[in-house]
C-alpha cells in the first residue's frame, strides 16, 4: 500500500467539515466505511501473499517463532496507519470517487 502522510493515531475532526462534500454526515460515514473495508481487504491480501512464502509443509511452532523475516513483515503491517484513517485522509484530500443513487450510478 502506498503510504502518504496519514496520521497513525486518531485526531479530532469537525463533523461539519466531513459532511460538507456530501451534505450528509451519514452518507460520508458510509463512503468512509466502504473505503476502509477496501483498504483493509487489500492489506490483508497483500500480507497473506507475503506470508505464504514462509509456509512449509512441516512448520513447527519453533520454526514460526524463529523466522525473523516473517516477524519483520508482520511488524511493518502493524505500523501502517489504520484503514479508516487512510480513508478519511483520502476523503479530505479529494482523492475518493463516489456516486450516490441520485447520480445515476
Amino acid at each position: 500500500m502506498e503510504n502518504k502522510k496519514v496520521p497513525t493515531n486518531t485526531i479530532t475532526r469537525d463533523i461539519k467539515d466531513l459532511a460538507a462534500p456530501t451534505g450528509n454526515i451519514y452518507e460520508t460515514v458510509v463512503i468512509l466505511s466502504k473505503r476502509a473495508n477496501q483498504i483493509a481487504l487489500a492489506e490483508k491480501k497483500e500480507l497473506t501473499k507475503k506470508l505464504e512464502d514462509f509456509r512449509g509443509e512441516r512448520d513447527t511452532m519453533d520454526e514460526v517463532f524463529e523466522n525473523k523475516e516473517q516477524i519483520e513483515i508482520s511488524k511493518y503491517y502493524e505500523r501502517l496507519p489504520k484503514p479508516d484513517l487512510v480513508a478519511i485522509s483520502e476523503f479530505e484530500n479529494g482523492e475518493l470517487e463516489y456516486k450516490t443513487v441520485e447520480d445515476g450510478q
